[in-house]
């Protein structure tokens, strides 16, 4: 399928400090766009991720790649931070045409032991704050800078591609409400020349997945020794693909309201991760996990 020129675009992606936010906003900048990155950890401050990946260096990345990366220390759940964000973007820009809401932060919220009853109730609560009120709020501001761009992707990053159970209530609820988001969004934007969608990865070999596993990426496939599953995991970058080639896609209103995935849009745009290989999480999960 023949891409469209970026053009200029004005992206901006919310939760860029690392992995797939970090991959999306690095493959944005490579179209030649202007990307907002925003997180809470910078070089001056850490957040409690506790993580040595910054806003800073990603913007650098993005500038390395060809685009331009403007670093900002955004908390998504802080209203006023998120409405002063986008001001300023409204003030330096004029429009915004892609917005990504990436906020997650959950990993060390969540118990994987626990079921609904037992999970630290404040846990799963600043969760849910963190990875859905969040982007409700990114939302909220930027759909009016969305409507000035002549044509805007409003996406949301989020982990399956249904309504199932995601092995813990609180994760669940905040993945799938995800889904449900971007479905709404489509309908109340129909008019407005704003898609939204949401975008899946399959099992995602971030840096924090790399660690846990005590790998690299030259040696991840070592990382089958504790989970043999890993061996069909993918990058942060081939979710960075799947979204720069919806991005530059003429024709991408086609997919409002849907959910997507890496390994379908790959398909459709026919483009590899970063290592060369095309992972397929829903042909493997089905031959594997069902």
């Amino acid at each position: 399928m023949k891409l469209q020129q970026a053009d200029g675009k004005i992206a901006l992606v919310a939760g860029a400090t690392r992995g797939a936010g970090r991959a999306i906003a690095i493959k944005l900048g490579e179209t030649g766009a202007t990307v907002y990155v925003t997180g809470r950890t910078t070089r001056k401050h850490t957040s409690p991720m506790k993580r040595k990946e910054t806003i800073e260096e990603t913007a650098e990345l993005v500038t390395k790649a060809g685009g331009k990366g403007v670093p900002l220390q955004i908390d998504h759940t802080y209203e006023g931070q998120v409405q002063a964000l986008v001001e300023e973007i409204q003030q330096n820009e004029g429009r915004l045409d892609i917005a990504v809401n990436d906020v997650w932060g959950g990993d060390p919220l969540t118990d994987w032991m626990a079921a609904v009853g037992d999970h630290n109730l404040r846990n799963g609560l600043q969760l849910l704050q963190q990875a859905v009120t969040s982007h409700i709020i990114t939302t909220h501001y930027a759909v009016p800078l969305l409507r000035k761009s002549n044509q805007a992707l409003l996406i949301e990053i989020t982990d399956g591609t249904d309504y199932s159970y995601r092995g813990n209530f609180y994760y669940s609820l905040a993945k799938i409400s995800n889904i449900h988001m971007a479905s709404a969004a489509a309908h109340d934007l129909r008019k407005d020349r704003i898609t939204a969608c949401a975008v899946t990865p399959g099992f995602l070999r971030s840096e924090a997945m790399l660690d846990l596993f005590g790998v690299t990426e030259d040696n991840w496939q070592d990382g089958v020794k504790q989970d043999p599953h890993f061996i069909a995991s993918e990058t942060p970058f081939y979710l960075g693909e799947a979204i720069k080639h919806l991005s530059l896609d003429p024709n991408f209103q086609r997919f409002s309201g849907k959910v997507l995935s890496t390994w379908e849009l790959s398909d459709i745009y026919n483009f590899t991760d970063a290592d060369g290989r095309r992972p397929h999480w829903g042909n493997y999960y089905n031959e594997h996990l069902t």
